[in-house]
């Protein structure tokens, strides 16, 4: 493995808490220069323990990783003068929203008037100004989150590393970040990305590493995991009229039955599948809902979206 390609490199890496589980198991992955990786999972899988190794905030029990060829556990300072972070935390949660960013400057021993031109575009940017004068504590979840993604890039950095930064923002101001972090890597910037909002992941990143218990169990671009998983379908029945209360339980039941790995779900409008064999599934579920009384209004048939994916892999 050459250093020289690899901007994060993670290598058979372990950390335990307690000495009996392992949060990360022997995991491996890299990412190259200027390239945006997601790694999913599901809470508890092993992600922000993950990025607070690769940051310095914590020791790994064995393995090792590199950021930008210098190792995280021998040169625990020089990584930081190199990355960012935005952790799901907050900070700075005393001050007011423009001096934070002067806090932040401080900090990385920028100059003033570099930082005064600097948080101007920022709050420009990030949509901030009209809140500039206002205590972080006063702030929404959502606008917690802008300052702390856009006061990163208050300094120069090789990798920045976001543990699911757009939390509590609307759609159209995610989708504005997820754009500036994405012309942000075309400049060269190389993104470590956590979400759970599968869509993000899906739209920004190069490569998708999904963990789960700390290992990881699958690994590719976001075309490459569909066509893996190109045998499984998503079914969607729609019964006329929805589903009444008492009949979702029963419905649930009866399809929980089904001798299969197929993944159901069932809400007062819908019955949702994921899985394969549908040619076998589909005349089963329609004999379960005739049986019942309920009247199929529409069936579609679809190819795995990333979210389905997501659940079949985190299923095993």
């Amino acid at each position: 493995m050459n250093s020289e390609e690899y901007a994060i490199e993670v290598n058979d890496l372990v950390k335990s808490y307690d000495g009996k589980t392992n949060q990360v198991d022997h995991l491996n992955f890299t990412v190259p220069y200027g390239e945006i990786y997601g790694l999913l999972g599901k809470n508890g899988a092993g992600k922000t323990t993950t990025i607070k190794i690769l940051t310095t905030l914590l020791q790994p029990n064995s393995g090792s990783a590199k950021i930008c060829g210098i190792d995280v556990k021998k040169k625990p300072n020089s990584i930081r003068k190199i990355i960012g972070v935005v952790q799901q935390g907050e900070s700075f949660d005393f001050t007011t929203v423009e001096k934070s960013f002067y806090i932040y400057g401080l900090l990385w021993e920028i100059p003033k008037p570099v930082v005064t031109r600097k948080a101007s575009e920022l709050m420009e940017l990030f949509e901030l100004k009209e809140i500039r004068d206002r205590r972080m504590f006063e702030l929404s979840g959502g606008q917690k989150k802008r300052v702390q993604v856009a006061r990163e890039f208050i300094h120069d950095m090789k990798v920045l590393f976001l543990d699911e930064p757009t939390i509590g923002m609307d759609p159209i101001m995610r989708r504005d970040i997820l754009n500036y972090i994405k012309e942000k890597s075309k400049d060269g910037l190389t993104v470590l990305f956590t979400t759970h909002i599968l869509e993000e992941a899906d739209y920004l990143c190069k490569k998708i590493g999904m963990i789960n218990r700390g290992k990881m169990v699958a690994e590719g671009s976001s075309s490459e995991l569909k066509d893996k998983f190109e045998a499984m379908r998503k079914l969607t029945i729609t019964p006329r009229g929805g589903i009444s209360a008492d009949k979702i339980e029963q419905l649930q039941h009866k399809l929980s039955q089904m001798k299969n790995r197929n993944e159901f779900t069932v809400d007062s409008s819908q019955v949702s599948v994921i899985g394969i064999d549908m040619g076998r599934i589909l005349p089963e579920v329609i004999e379960i809902l005739n049986v019942m009384g309920l009247e199929i209004d529409q069936v579609i048939l679809d190819n795995p979206s990333l979210d389905d994916v997501f659940i079949e892999v985190m299923k095993n």
